[in-house]
C-alpha cells in the first residue's frame, strides 16, 4: 500500500484500482497517508491556516434535497433571511476580527434575485476593497453568475454531491439535475470565478466506486476548492434513519486529494468537527488548509440546521476565534489573516 501511496505522492495520480484500495488502508498505512500529504500541505502553505468568514443569510430553499435540513418541506423549521444591513454588519465583524474573505452562503432563497444580491456585493466590494467575496448560493443561470461577478464577487462555491447520474437523482428530486450542477460549475470556472466543487462522503446508495469517478471528474474540473465532508443526517429529511458517513474516508479523501491537487483550497469542514470532537484538526492533519468561522449572528444559527447536532452554534464570533486559535496551535499551526486566493502551480 505504502508503494501506491509514494507514487501517489511522485506522480500526483495513480489508477482507479490503486485510487480504490486508499480507502481500505489498515491504521498504520492511512496515517502514513495523511502524514504525506500533511508534509506536501506544509510544503506549499507552511503551517497556515486560512480562515473564512462564514455568514449564513438565510435558510429559505426553494429545494428539496432529500438530505437536507433546510429543503422546502421541513415545515418544522423557523425559517429566516438577513437584511443587507445585518448582512453588512456581520462583514464589518469580521473584517475588524481580521477576516479577508466574506462567505454569503444560503439556500436558494428567491428572496435574492440578481439585484438584491449585486446591491449587496456592490456594498461589500465597496467598503471591503481589500477581502475576497465568496458566495455559496446554488444553482443559478450563467448570465446571474455573470452579475454577480461583476458586481465584485471573487469566488463561488457549489458541491456537485456526486458525478454518478443514479446516485443524484437518489438524493434529489426530479426537478434538479446533475447535468445543469455540472453545466454550472462549467459556466462558473468559464466566468473567471474561483470554483469550488466538492461532496458528501457516505451519503446513501453511495459506493466507494463513486468517489473514483468524483475524483476523475474532480481532474477533469481543476476546481480551485475542493469541499468535503462526511454525510450527517437531519431528523426532518427523509434520510433521517440513514448512517452517517465515515471519518475516516472523509480524511483519506482529504489526503487525496491534497496529494492531486497540491495547490486547491481545501476546507476541513464544520461536519468534520462535527462528527467527531477535534474532527476539524483532524482535517488538517490529513491535508485540509481551510477552516470558515461562523460569524453570523447568534440568534440564528441553530437555524441553520443541514444537519443533527451541528458544532458553534452556541459561540459569538470572537470566541469561536479563540478557540479555534487555540486548537490549531496545539497541533503546531496558526491561522492566516491573507485573503488566500488560489495560486496555480508554477510551471
Amino acid at each position: 500500500m505504502r508503494e501506491i501511496i509514494n507514487r501517489l505522492v511522485k506522480e500526483q495520480d495513480v489508477n482507479d484500482e490503486e485510487l480504490l484500495c486508499l480507502f481500505s488502508l489498515q491504521e498504520k498505512d492511512r496515517k502514513y497517508l495523511h502524514a504525506q500529504a500533511r508534509k506536501k500541505a506544509q510544503s506549499i502553505f507552511g503551517n497556515k491556516i486560512y480562515v473564512r468568514a462564514l455568514i449564513e443569510i438565510s435558510n429559505y430553499c426553494k429545494n428539496n434535497c432529500y438530505y437536507c435540513g433546510i429543503r422546502n418541506e421541513n415545515k418544522n423549521l423557523h425559517r429566516y433571511r438577513l437584511t443587507k444591513d445585518e448582512i453588512l454588519t456581520c462583514a464589518k465583524q469580521a473584517y475588524d476580527l481580521g477576516f479577508r474573505t466574506l462567505v454569503l452562503q444560503g439556500g436558494e432563497d428567491l428572496y435574492f434575485n440578481d439585484d438584491t444580491l449585486c446591491e449587496i456585493i456592490h456594498a461589500l466590494r465597496d467598503r471591503y476593497p481589500d477581502c475576497a467575496i465568496t458566495l455559496s448560493l446554488g444553482e443559478k443561470e450563467a448570465s446571474s453568475y455573470q452579475k454577480y461577478y461583476e458586481a465584485g464577487a471573487n469566488r463561488y462555491l457549489l458541491r456537485h454531491e456526486t458525478i454518478v447520474e443514479s446516485h443524484y437523482n437518489a438524493l434529489h428530486p426530479q426537478s434538479m439535475s446533475l447535468d445543469h450542477r455540472i453545466h454550472c460549475l462549467k459556466e462558473l470556472k468559464r466566468i473567471g470565478f474561483q470554483t469550488g466543487a466538492g461532496i458528501m462522503v457516505g451519503s446513501p446508495y453511495q459506493k466507494k466506486e463513486y468517489l473514483i469517478k468524483d475524483i476523475r471528474f474532480l481532474q477533469e474540473l481543476q476546481p480551485e476548492m475542493i469541499g468535503i465532508g462526511p454525510f450527517l443526517p437531519h431528523h426532518d429529511t427523509p434520510f433521517k434513519e440513514e448512517a452517517k458517513g465515515s471519518l475516516e474516508d472523509t480524511l483519506s479523501l482529504l489526503s487525496i486529494l491534497r496529494l492531486l491537487f497540491p495547490q486547491v483550497l481545501l476546507p476541513a469542514t464544520t461536519a468534520l468537527g462535527t462528527i467527531q470532537e477535534g474532527g476539524r484538526e483532524a482535517g488538517i492533519l490529513a491535508g485540509a488548509n481551510v477552516v470558515m468561522p461562523n460569524v453570523s449572528p447568534q440568534t440564528f444559527r441553530k437555524d441553520y440546521s443541514l444537519y443533527d447536532n451541528k458544532i458553534c452554534t452556541d459561540e459569538e464570533a470572537i470566541e469561536g476565534l479563540e478557540k479555534l486559535q487555540e486548537r490549531l496551535a496545539k497541533i503546531g499551526y496558526e491561522i492566516s489573516w491573507q485573503r488566500g486566493d488560489y495560486r496555480k502551480e508554477e510551471e
